[in-house]
């Protein structure tokens, strides 16, 4: 099969749930991002055969929303796009979707695109097609909606993902105080990415529109350079009242959050009649499937086995881009692995629950990010990996060109 290279991956600050980007849409942020890779790769749009687009909380307002991002972004009515939906591993899922794509043959320049607007995530009903019920229309809440029914019938998650979080605790024996740890290395090291400008050339400003004018935001909101061990402490587990044991809370987990990521995939070859400038090539990459009541383990065998498919082990990675559903998963696998939590390949510049988890740009997210730590780092080789809802995950390994 050909050889596959990502070009040019960007991404968009990440909002707060209800913050900064809460007024722009999910095709607004898709449409600002896709604007933006074609103009600092200087791909032709006519030269792109599809936009595959990523996206968890999808609404009608974008159906195949990498298509409709792609019109409205200026691409050509030749261009195609489709959307799909691994849930965490949706932004990853479109590269990879890409990768395959271009290995074939099938096509040769394509675009990932992950977009998620958590902060207008629908709520929705089923029961009023055919006639309103006795007692009105039910409307659901698409956020906490989704995380109770990703296992299906067979295996219920009635406590969402952090129930099974919880079970993973409980199962490893990791402590509260371990995890609030975690969680404030994560946030020390995101801050420090903004404080040094290393996040810079990965980020898109936003444009946002107001009642006073518009304003550009350009900077992610969800790193708290002002927490503490003491104010993680303080906070309250989310299942204290139907379990005391319970250590999960908002602090040490990912947050709800806004976003839009995008690269191009293609072959060495055609980047180099396009002028396009490599900044990784796929190496490997698996998907595995757990329980879903303990889905935050699934990184292991996901990793496990892509790095045996790249020929390489763990001690052979320079940067381990794990994402941060839950600071007690993260540390699960850490234990599975035999890593150190403060192994300083780990998240150099933080992750979900300091960048935020918009959870279909999350996957592209990491990957601008790992594409600019890689030589910053003067490393070679990367992981990417992260647990899915539902009881899946995704591991890819990439090479900096």
């Amino acid at each position: 099969m050909r050889e596959v290279v990502i070009c040019s991956p960007l991404r968009t600050p990440v909002g707060r749930m209800g913050g900064a980007l809460a007024p722009v849409s999910a095709l607004e942020l898709a449409t600002t991002v896709l604007r933006a890779l074609v103009e600092r790769s200087g791909v032709d749009p006519a030269r792109v055969d599809g936009v595959i687009g990523a996206q968890g909380y999808p609404t009608m307002e974008a159906p195949a929303i990498g298509r409709v991002a792609a019109l409205d972004a200026g691409f050509p009515v030749t261009t195609t796009g489709y959307q799909l939906d691994r849930r965490c591993g949706s932004g990853l899922q479109a590269v990879l979707n890409a990768a395959m794509e271009v290995q074939t043959g099938v096509s040769d320049v394509v675009v990932a695109l992950g977009v998620e607007s958590m902060s207008n995530a629908p709520l929705y009903t089923v029961d009023g097609r055919r006639g309103i019920p006795n007692g009105g229309l039910l409307l659901r809440d698409a956020l906490a909606r989704g995380r109770e029914t990703v296992g299906g019938r067979d295996y219920p998650t009635p406590e969402g993902n952090v129930g099974t979080a919880e079970t993973l605790r409980a199962e490893y024996g990791i402590t509260r105080e371990a995890q609030d740890a975690l969680a404030l290395r994560s946030h020390q090291r995101a801050v420090a990415a903004q404080e040094s400008v290393a996040f810079d050339t990965e980020l898109v400003p936003v444009e946002v529109p107001g009642r006073r004018g518009s304003t550009i935001v350009d900077r992610d909101e969800h790193p708290r350079a002002d927490t503490s061990l003491d104010a993680l402490a303080g906070l309250r587990p989310v299942l204290l009242r139907s379990d005391a044991a319970a250590t999960v809370t908002a602090g040490n987990s990912s947050g709800q959050n806004d976003a839009a990521a995008a690269c191009i995939v293609t072959t060495p070859e055609s980047a180099a009649v396009l002028g396009l400038v490599p900044m990784l090539r796929l190496r490997s990459w698996a998907v595995a499937g757990v329980d879903p009541r303990r889905f935050g383990i699934a990184p292991v065998p996901a990793a496990n086995l892509a790095l045996e498919r790249a020929g390489i082990r763990f001690a052979d990675l320079d940067v381990v881009e794990l994402n941060e559903a839950f600071a007690v998963q993260v540390l699960a696998c850490l234990a599975d692995w035999g890593v150190d939590a403060e192994d300083p390949r780990l998240n150099p510049r933080g992750s979900g629950i300091s960048i935020g988890h918009p959870i279909g740009a999350t996957g592209i997210r990491m990957l601008a990010t790992l594409a600019h730590e890689l030589p910053a780092l003067d490393g070679s080789l990367a992981l990417e990996t992260m647990c899915i809802g539902g009881g899946q995950a995704l591991a890819a390994v990439f090479e900096r060109v």
